[in-house]
């Protein structure tokens, strides 16, 4: 696998992974009530969709590091999963 490549899959990677931090950080820290509690009230609300786009912030911080480091085929990357979080957050608004 060419280096670019490489590049680009890390950076879609991290993202990913930026993004469920944000989920159970906001999950864990920032909802008033427990865990479980919060997904069942997410699922009943069919409230996807917005705890998606909240969850993708990390991805702001994370695309400006990459670019900050001069690796600009990660935060390729990273554009890439936060254009498809955004995608899938616009699919779950509709369904």
């Amino acid at each position: 696998m060419g280096t670019v490549k490489k590049d680009v899959l890390i950076g879609v990677l991290v993202a990913l992974f930026a993004t469920f931090g944000g989920i159970f950080l906001y999950l864990e820290y920032f909802s008033k009530f427990s865990f479980n509690d919060t997904l069942k009230m997410i699922n009943e609300g069919k409230l996807y969709g917005k705890v998606l786009s909240l969850a993708a912030i990390p991805n702001l911080f994370v695309f400006f590091v990459f670019i900050k480091k001069k690796q600009d085929n990660r935060a390729k990357g990273v554009l890439i999963a936060t254009i498809l979080i955004a995608l899938t957050t616009l699919i779950l608004k509709f369904f």
